[in-house]
This record gives C-alpha cells, sequence and structure tokens, in this order.
C-alpha cells in the first residue's frame, strides 16, 4: 500500500492524491507539515532531506518532489491512456504537465500569495494587479489550447490534465480579474466531474489563512 506525507490543503500533495484517485490505489495519507506532524525531525528528514512535502512511500521505494513522485505512480500504475507508453506520444503532454506545474501553477500562486499568506495590512494592490495580468495571460494560452479539447489529448483525459488542472480550483476561488476564457471555463467543469478532482483537488484553504509570511523590504 502507498503511504503519502502530507497535509491535503497542499497543491503538490493535491497533485499526487488525484493521481491516486484517478487509478484507485490503495493508500494512505498522513498529515505533515503547516500544523500538522513537523517536518524538521530526523526521521522526516531521512524520508526528504528537503523538508517538504509529499513524500511517496510505496514498499521499499521512498521518493519526494511532487512531480516525480506524479511521473513514478502514473507510469508504474496507469494505463495507456493516463500514461501513454510510447514517448513521440507521451512527450507533448508531458510538455503541458510540465507547464502546468513549473510556469501556471508559480504564476497563480503569486494571487495565492496575495489573499491568503500576505497579511491584510501588507496588500499592496499593485502586486495583485501584476499578478492578474501574468496569470491571464498565461490562462489565455492554455484556453487556446483547451479549443482542441476536450482534454489536453483531445477525447482522451491523461496524466497531463491532471499537471494542468490541479491548481484550477485555486484558480477560480480568489478575487480577481479573470478573463473571460469559454474553454477554460467548460475545462474546469469537466474537471468536476470527475470524482478524484472533486476530493483531492477541490480543497478549501481555509487552514492556511492567518499564516502569513513577512512582508518584503
Amino acid at each position: 500500500m502507498l503511504t503519502v506525507y502530507g497535509r491535503r490543503s497542499s497543491s503538490n500533495v493535491q497533485l499526487v492524491m488525484w493521481a491516486i484517485g484517478e487509478m484507485g490505489l490503495a493508500h494512505e495519507r498522513l498529515e505533515y507539515g503547516h500544523g500538522y506532524a513537523p517536518l524538521d525531525t530526523p526521521d522526516f528528514l531521512a524520508m526528504n532531506p528537503n523538508g517538504g512535502i509529499p513524500v511517496l512511500r510505496d514498499g521499499d521505494l521512498t521518493l519526494f518532489e511532487a512531480g516525480a513522485i506524479f511521473r513514478y505512480l502514473c507510469a508504474r500504475y496507469g494505463d495507456d491512456t493516463l500514461w501513454p507508453a510510447d514517448p513521440a506520444r507521451r512527450a507533448p503532454l508531458d510538455v503541458w504537465a510540465e507547464w502546468g506545474k513549473l510556469t501556471f501553477a508559480p504564476t497563480l500562486g503569486r494571487i495565492f500569495a496575495y489573499e491568503v499568506r500576505t497579511r491584510p495590512e501588507d496588500q499592496d494592490p499593485a502586486e495583485l494587479a501584476g499578478a492578474s495580468r501574468a496569470v491571464a495571460r498565461l490562462a489565455r494560452i492554455l484556453d487556446a489550447r483547451l479549443g482542441q479539447g476536450p482534454w489536453l489529448a483531445g477525447e482522451a483525459f491523461t496524466f497531463a490534465d491532471m499537471g494542468v488542472g490541479h491548481v484550477l480550483y485555486r484558480y477560480h476561488i480568489f478575487d480577481w480579474e479573470r478573463p473571460d476564457l469559454p474553454n477554460l471555463s467548460a475545462y474546469y467543469d469537466r474537471l468536476q466531474t470527475r470524482a478524484a478532482f472533486r476530493d483531492h483537488a477541490m480543497v478549501p484553504v481555509d487552514e492556511l489563512r492567518g499564516s502569513y509570511w513577512m512582508p518584503r523590504p
């Protein structure tokens, strides 16, 4: 059985748990980080010397870094639709999974940081405006790509949709000037029909409010 270490309010944990849920894998998830079990103990650091979440244990194998865990799970347990075995079919999808994880999610994280992790007295509307413009530019790129849909691979749901879609709940819950993007809106509606997305990616951020970062000098 798989063991995942990490709180469910982490977007990185959500990506891993969504994959586990899509494939119906037996697992347990242990609450670690941000008010739960600490990440700086010798036992935890032996699993991940960076002291971050998620960590996955699968038998004798221990992995950290969400993207690596996500790909391992899809490659080992996914079928040829979810994780195409042919590198020529898989690589274009991996481009979008990587874009979602390393380009879209961190940019959206600027809005998350403003709304959730910055004290109201430290919030600068100019920061939200700049973050909104940056996210909107990427959202338009995604909207154009989704016009070829319904999924990133066409008719089939694949790992790429999890790589891109795991932060779309956060994209929609915050109050910012979202552009009117019908393809993206319809895609989000489709994602919400998937039980694993609802269970593992649509996680409220309430427990993170008040855990403010220090303002920048």
